[in-house]
Order: C-alpha cells, then sequence, then structure tokens
C-alpha cells in the first residue's frame, strides 16, 4: 500500500488488534506491541513503502510516542506525590540496583562473547552497553498497571529507586564511559 491514509490506519489497526489478542491470550502486550512495531520499523526502512509515505507514517508514530511519553511522566510525577516512602521498599529498592546490573551485565556480555568470532566490537562495550541500559518509562508503567494490593506500594517504591538511580547517575555518568573508553581504544598501547 503506497497511500499514507491506508498504510496509517493498517498501522493502527494493527496496533489495537495486537493489543486485543495479545490480552485475551494473556501475552505480554507491551512486548507484542514492540515486535509489531520493530516489524512495521523495518517495513518502511526496507523500501516496502513509498518514501512519502514512509516519512509520514514515521512521523505520525513519532508524535505519537511524544504525546504518549508526556502523558507517562506526568502520571508518574503524580504518583511519585502519592507514594508511601516506607524504609524496607526504599531498601529493597537500592538492593534491587546492583540485581538489575548484574542482570543486565550478564545478558549484554553472553551474546556478545558468542560472537565475538563473527563481530568486532569496540573496547569495553560490555561495561558501556551494562551501563547504559537506562531503565525509566516503561518499568514504572508496568509498575502502574499492576492491581491494587499492599505489594503494589512497595513494586512500586523499589522500581522508582531503580529508575531514579538509572536516570541520574547512569544517564549521567554513561557519557563520560564512553569517552574514557574511546581515549582508552585510540591511544596506542606499549
Amino acid at each position: 500500500v503506497h497511500e499514507f491514509h491506508v498504510s496509517l490506519l493498517i498501522t493502527l489497526a494493527i496496533v489495537m488488534v495486537g493489543y486485543t489478542l495479545a490480552t485475551s491470550w494473556h501475552f505480554s502486550a507491551p512486548i507484542a506491541l514492540a515486535i509489531t512495531g520493530l516489524m512495521i520499523g523495518f517495513k518502511l526502512r526496507s523500501g516496502g513503502l513509498s518514501p512519502v509515505t514512509a516519512k509520514a507514517l514515521q512521523s505520525f508514530w513519532e508524535m505519537i510516542d511524544e504525546v504518549l511519553n508526556a502523558i507517562l511522566f506526568v502520571v508518574i510525577g503524580l504518583v511519585v506525590l502519592q507514594l508511601k516512602l516506607e524504609h524496607g521498599a526504599f531498601m529493597l529498592g537500592l538492593a534491587a540496583i546492583p540485581i538489575v546490573l548484574l542482570a543486565r551485565f550478564i545478558s549484554v556480555a553472553i551474546p556478545i562473547k558468542l560472537f565475538a568470532h563473527l563481530y568486532t566490537y569496540c573496547p569495553n562495550v560490555i561495561s558501556i552497553m551494562t551501563w547504559g541500559g537506562l531503565r525509566g518509562g516503561v518499568s514504572v508503567a508496568l509498575a502502574l498497571s499492576l492491581p491494587p494490593g499492599p505489594e503494589k506500594q512497595i513494586i512500586l517504591t523499589t522500581t522508582y529507586a531503580v529508575v531514579l538511580f538509572s536516570i541520574l547517575v547512569q544517564g549521567m555518568t554513561i557519557k563520560p564511559l564512553i569517552v574514557r573508553s574511546m581515549q582508552k581504544a585510540e591511544s596506542p598501547t606499549i
């Protein structure tokens, strides 16, 4: 289909049907829609659509992304005002930070080591990708979507602690880590 309006309606229908099917079949709707987005994005970049249609679709979905992110972060801010900061939940959040970093390290290191004979990676790629695995809106949105109950507050507080560490500490230090890694890669070894 090379007409923008029809392509837009098809992508909107795919999103709605995909979400409905995923929830009715008890699959993860966010993961199903992320996969759908990847497939549509691949189709856009592979030349399967006219350049005008591809650009219009990309612009539309980028605008939707910006609007939904703005709404999500307003909701996140409002929920922060209602959080009951309990000492135990906060300590659980602090304990979760190294666990999340370790899980990210394992999920990055294994594939890189497995494919090292096929691909050349920049130095410290594992460290950079581990530290650059920032968490934010999706993590909080998933925690907010939990049904009401006593454990929801604990999960929300823990998630907020991990996300705040990710944004404030990891987000502010990733650039110096990359710069330092690139400087080491460029410096001659003796």
